[in-house]
């Protein structure tokens, strides 16, 4: 939704007044565009919904799509998922890309709808088709999991493909993912490391670990252990479990990082915690265990603080 208008706001925003009370509605949308961020008028998103909604009303996909925006978050009006849908259905039906990939959304969740793969597939498609990233990298993970379609990884390494090269992290992760187990492509772990460093790069928690991984066995890069911690200890500190135990690995047996028994006491202690009931919380545990009796009673205090005292890296 554009928010510059040119020109002064104030100005700008008496001379739509003027057009919008006459009836138009691009500047019906345009007011309503004013209101909604605050710009040359006071920031008021009910005034801004009453605005949207007489240029909805006319047919406008920009206000149309807007509003049920308004409607989903509960901005200016009690928070409505039926009526969200309304709205970005008609837009949708215009053929406004993005209100397709939001009404496919709503139906993907079952907001304001029964829940229908298949109908947020085919509006998934439709934005898709017309460049939204998200919706591709969306349409990539239904096509991966096999969700009102027949699973097709070929179909979901195409989708995710688009999305990633426009930059979508999530899909840049999954691709990734898919040279690495070679679904749908030839396994490739050159390629899966290139994909997981674009997105690890970017701050995301599980590309890190991937990557961590990735040095860790040598694949797709020369075997590297202090590579190996350095993307550990960055997934670590965002609360990824299987990244603080193979860190906390990493420290007892010394492997990239100086041996520390109370380093590696407090990122298995860290794992156990963040790790559902199961065999990878049980691993966590025995090695903490493990780890504890090669200690002094200095270095399980120092542990325990330090694991008291982390807070995850926002």
């Amino acid at each position: 939704m554009p928010a510059d208008q040119g020109g002064d706001p104030a100005t700008t925003a008496h001379e739509l007044r003027s057009l919008a009370e006459y009836g138009r509605s691009k500047a019906q949308y345009k007011l309503g565009v004013l209101y909604y961020y605050g710009q040359g008028v006071p920031q008021d998103h009910a005034e801004a919904l009453q605005w949207f909604r007489k240029a909805a009303e006319q047919g406008n996909a920009e206000a149309q799509d807007i509003l049920g925006q308004m409607y989903r978050k509960g901005l200016g009006v009690s928070q409505d998922y039926a009526e969200a849908v309304k709205w970005y259905g008609e837009a949708a039906e215009q053929g406004h890309a993005r209100a397709q990939f939001h009404l496919g959304v709503m139906y993907g969740k079952g907001r304001g709808v029964a829940q229908d793969y298949a109908e947020a597939v085919t509006w998934y498609g439709k934005a898709a088709e017309q460049g939204v990233a998200e919706a591709q990298s969306n349409l990539g993970r239904i096509y991966y999991k096999g969700q009102g379609v027949h699973q097709d990884y070929a179909e979901a390494v195409k989708w995710y493909g688009k999305a990633a090269e426009q930059g979508v992290a999530e899909a840049q992760s999954n691709l990734g993912l898919m040279y690495y187990k070679g679904h749908g492509v030839p396994q490739d772990y050159v390629v899966a490391v290139q994909w997981y460093r674009k997105v690890a790069e970017q701050g995301n928690a599980s590309a890190q670990h991937n990557l961590g991984v990735m040095y860790g066995r040598g694949q797709g890069v020369p075997h590297d252990y202090a590579e190996a911690a350095k993307w550990y200890r960055k997934a670590a500190g965002q609360g990824v479990a299987e990244a603080q135990s193979n860190l906390g690995l990493m420290y007892y047996k010394g492997h990239g990082v100086p041996q520390d028994y109370a380093q590696a006491h407090m990122w298995f202690t860290l794992a156990a915690s963040g790790c559902p009931p199961g065999e990878k919380r049980d691993t966590a545990v025995k090695i903490r265990d493990l780890v504890a009796e090669r200690m002094t009673p200095a270095q399980k205090t120092e542990a325990e603080k330090l694991a008291r005292e982390w807070r995850p890296k926002k």
